[in-house]
């Protein structure tokens, strides 16, 4: 496992290039991608893509060339695109060689294995969404080669989150200071801007007592949601 740190700690902003706005700001109108309407990087227009199952297209992308998704994986499908294109969170992992792309985001391993437990049914062609597509002269993908179950492309979840879209992500090691695509990651965020401002002196000692204090964080934010009955997001 790679260690979830940030590279560099960065504010909120939006990747650039790509159909990223230049700053985030509040989006309350989203159809889908609701997670990041108080500080969005995407317009509407582009969750009305994601709004209509079963989706066939995002931008020239086809998500039906082995068939149509499960709801389930589409669901963990939309997560990501979500992800990529809306949150504010997202350029603290910008690569530096290619400033609209990301690169060793942390995920939970436990979102990882949900995401392959909903998508392990399900046919795909490539094993990195990236680059082994075939593109025409309309930039629209195309199968090199058969459909395969993705339980047959992948092996579990980690090799799915590390490889299906090359390496914008990897697995973290903590059950706490990773994403999960939910209201967590507000807290999640929070504690990896920790990691990297005192990475230069961490120790073992020190990560321990910063995955604790993340977890209790944690727990607290799922109290107050069962007694107030509101999303807790800071």
């Amino acid at each position: 496992y790679i260690r979830a740190t940030l590279a560099t700690c960065k504010k909120d902003k939006c990747l650039e290039g790509g159909s990223h706005k230049n700053q985030p700001d509040p989006e309350p109108d989203f159809k889908e991608c609701t997670l990041y309407t108080k500080s969005s990087c995407c317009s509407p227009d582009f969750t009305e893509e994601l709004a209509h199952s079963p989706i066939i297209k995002v931008n020239t992308t086809y998500w039906d060339r082995c068939g149509t998704l499960s709801e389930s994986c589409e669901n963990y499908m939309k997560k990501i695109e979500c992800f990529y294109q809306c949150s504010p969170h997202a350029a603290r992992w910008s690569n530096p060689n290619y400033t609209a792309a990301i690169e060793f985001v942390p995920l939970c391993q436990n979102f990882c294995d949900d995401w392959y437990e909903a998508c392990k049914d399900d046919s795909t062609c490539i094993h990195n969404w990236l680059i082994d597509w075939e593109y025409d002269e309309y930039g629209e993908n195309h199968c090199k080669n058969r459909c395969f179950p993705y339980s047959q492309m992948y092996a579990n979840g980690t090799d799915m989150c590390q490889n299906m879209w090359g390496n914008s992500f990897t697995v973290s090691d903590s059950s706490c200071r990773c994403l999960q695509m939910n209201e967590k990651d507000a807290v999640a965020v929070k504690y990896l801007q920790l990691d990297s401002s005192e990475e230069s002196s961490s120790s073992s000692s020190s990560s321990s007592s910063e995955e604790q204090a993340c977890q209790r964080k944690l727990r607290k934010m799922a109290r107050r949601k069962e007694q107030e009955g509101v999303e807790i997001v800071e």
